[in-house]
């Protein structure tokens, strides 16, 4: 079976740019992709959006490669020859291509349930925190992710203490160190915290070359994964943990669609800042994920990118927005 590829860039900028442990997120660039067969008339989606600056490039130059007539089983085969995002978008499209999620399929794409909200890092954060608390009825239950480790951690500590005395009884909470702490100080933050009923986890508190120490801080309180799955994705089957699963740059869906499909528990959902085209698959799998076992608001991180036709879920629309 011979299939059109037709490629297209996009790029946009976030609202507000994300500081993180290991540096700034302020735009988003990349790839979409429409693949075609030519018989049966469908069509598949998908985009290849990297986060770092060496993926990009990688993921420029098998970009770059593509042919536009293509068969199934060279797309296979590349869908592993890349980053996670190249993964993504090969996957992607050749899922919808064969009617496994999609409009027409017996899995028709599903809308994510209510999501954590992201606070920003610094002295940023109480502000934040009371605007969604002013915004949003007392009655909701509220979920809220704090990134972590881009200052002092006593002068953290002490913004944490005040988070603690504003944050809602019924609220939950999760910490993100994007590997931004040493031994030392993750263990101090999760004496502080494990006893605390509002605490879901703390999200990669090490580095992901210190997997010992993760597992050592794993068994005195609740650790995900994050960036450690990216790097060593045998850890996707073996951490029995939370993992903070990014469908957009975690590689081919696929796998990830049968996980949840089949219930298994511990996979949080969460965004990379991605287009309407990977957007629905991130909405549709936090969808499938909050109805299984272990339900968890996934980080879909509302208010953080702009609106308009480039973030639609018609794809149509998005490749319409991004030419």
């Amino acid at each position: 079976m011979t299939l059109q590829l037709l490629v297209r860039s996009f790029s946009f900028s976030l609202l507000h740019p994300l500081r993180t442990a290991t540096g700034v997120v302020a735009k988003r660039r990349g790839w979409l992709l429409r693949l075609c067969d030519g018989d049966t008339g469908a069509v598949g989606w998908g985009e290849v959006a990297p986060l770092r600056t060496e993926q990009w490039l990688h993921c420029k130059i098998l970009m770059g490669a593509l042919p536009e007539e293509v068969s199934r089983h060279q797309l296979e085969v590349l869908i592993h020859q890349g980053p996670g995002a190249f993964g993504f978008g090969l996957g992607s499209a050749l899922a919808e291509l064969d009617g496994l999620v999609g409009d027409l399929s017996s899995q028709p794409w599903q809308e994510a349930p209510s999501p954590a909200h992201l606070l920003p890092a610094g002295d940023q954060m109480l502000m934040a925190l009371d605007q969604v608390l002013m915004d949003c009825p007392s009655s909701h239950s509220l979920t809220f992710k704090w990134k972590v480790a881009t200052e002092a951690s006593e002068r953290e500590q002490r913004w944490l203490e005040q988070l603690l005395v504003r944050l809602p009884r019924n609220a939950r909470l999760r910490l993100d160190a994007n590997g931004g702490w040493d031994r030392s100080t993750a263990g101090v933050w999760l004496e502080r915290l494990r006893q605390e009923s509002r605490f879901d986890w703390l999200e990669q508190p090490l580095a992901v070359d210190d997997h010992e120490g993760l597992e050592q801080l794993a068994k005195r309180g609740s650790v995900a994964l994050d960036e450690s799955l990216e790097r060593r994705p045998e850890l996707r089957d073996s951490w029995m943990g939370w993992q903070v699963r990014r469908p957009a740059v975690d590689g081919d869906p696929r796998p990830l669609l049968r996980q949840i499909q089949a219930g298994v528990p511990y996979r949080m959902v969460s965004t990379a800042f991605e287009s309407g085209i990977a957007r629905r698959w991130v909405h549709h799998l936090a969808a499938l994920q909050w109805v299984g076992p272990t339900p968890a608001a996934p980080g879909l991180a509302p208010g953080w990118c702009p609106e308009g036709a480039l973030f639609s879920h018609n794809p149509e629309l998005v490749w319409a927005a991004a030419g």
